[in-house]
């Protein structure tokens, strides 16, 4: 049997009715209501250093299983993943928590669903946290086309990729903890590969992404056995495809939010994002575009020398840049 892995201490788990059927959520603390939402390939287990920093700040912090994650519901259908599925089911939560209005913070995937929290249901989250991901107002080219359109013709980017049912699935799940392994190394500071080397978050033509993950017998410091055994052992019980079916809900979400192209979100906010996490860089222009996009943002950081693993890379200084936040906004 695997080692279970670190746990928070003096965590509660719930089971809340959600518009899919369940959500997973757990929660540490009392005080103002405090969503953390994880991105990919995660769960609420990417805030275990979280939970423990808010309560402790006086804040009731709550970290969910998405749809399609954990202990959450997985419809079937890739319809059941767009944003605004993903955002209704963190309504569900804070309704049920009695809780409104919320904050809401969210990781990688997590950011996205948090922003368009805020910009959907501003009269349910007060204001919004976004870590490693950008706020990007809907709007432009089609999803699909523009990523089709990165690595020239000679690769192919790693959300084209997924896109494809079963495709990714094939590659990941005969072996889903070294699969995982090798992910969190190759976008972590400390194991990621060198400037000039072949580009993890692209697919050369017959390959895989794991051809470019780093060596195995390389692990960035956060990620230890008992670590990689609580998010190994989620993923082989679930599978990937709930996870993956939110990249291919992508153009869904194109035409689902037409009519509210280049809104911003006005909600007081926040962003930190890592020196190192193509995240960052790549989206240069939209943290350019804060002003206008996020006009309520009190305070943004980049961390230097860290990896898109942000949370889990640096919490003690992410944990106080979200409680310092969070304190602004009493």
């Amino acid at each position: 049997m695997p080692h279970p892995g670190p746990r928070p201490t003096d965590v509660t788990h719930h089971l809340i009715p959600g518009p899919a059927g369940r959500v997973h959520l757990v929660e540490q603390g009392s005080g103002p209501l405090v969503l953390l939402v994880h991105g990919f390939p995660e769960s609420w287990y990417s805030w275990r250093r979280q939970l423990p920093a808010l309560a402790a700040a006086g804040y009731r912090a709550v970290a969910v299983d998405l749809r399609g994650y954990g202990r959450s519901s997985k419809p079937e259908a890739v319809e059941a993943y767009r944003l605004s599925e993903l955002v209704a089911d963190q309504v569900a939560v804070v309704e049920a928590l009695g809780e409104a209005p919320a904050v809401v913070i969210g990781h990688d995937w997590g950011a996205t669903v948090a922003a368009h929290c805020a910009l959907l249901r501003p009269e349910v989250f007060r204001a919004v946290g976004l870590l490693s991901v950008p706020y990007t107002p809907p709007g432009g080219p089609r999803p699909s086309e523009v990523f089709a359109q990165l690595g020239g013709g000679a690769e192919e980017f790693y959300v084209s990729y997924f896109q494809e049912p079963g495709r990714a699935e094939r590659e990941i799940e005969p072996d889903v903890r070294s699969w995982l392994a090798g992910f969190y190394g190759a976008l972590s500071a400390d194991t990621m590969a060198a400037p000039g080397a072949p580009d993890p978050h692209f697919v050369s033509p017959g390959g895989t992404l794991r051809d470019r993950f780093p060596a195995a017998d390389r692990r960035p410091a956060w990620l230890g056995e008992a670590e990689l055994d609580v998010y190994a052992g989620e993923f082989e019980r679930t599978g990937l495809t709930g996870a993956l079916n939110r990249y291919r809900a992508m153009d869904l979400d194109w035409k689902d939010l037409a009519d509210r192209a280049g809104a911003p979100v006005t909600q007081p906010s926040l962003f930190l994002g890592g020196s190192l996490d193509a995240s960052t860089t790549w989206l240069a222009d939209a943290i350019e575009a804060f002003p206008t996009t996020l006009p309520g943002l009190r305070s943004s950081h980049v961390l230097e020398g860290c990896g898109h693993w942000i949370q889990q890379e640096r919490p003690e200084e992410v944990n106080r840049r979200l409680v310092e936040w969070l304190d602004s906004l009493s």
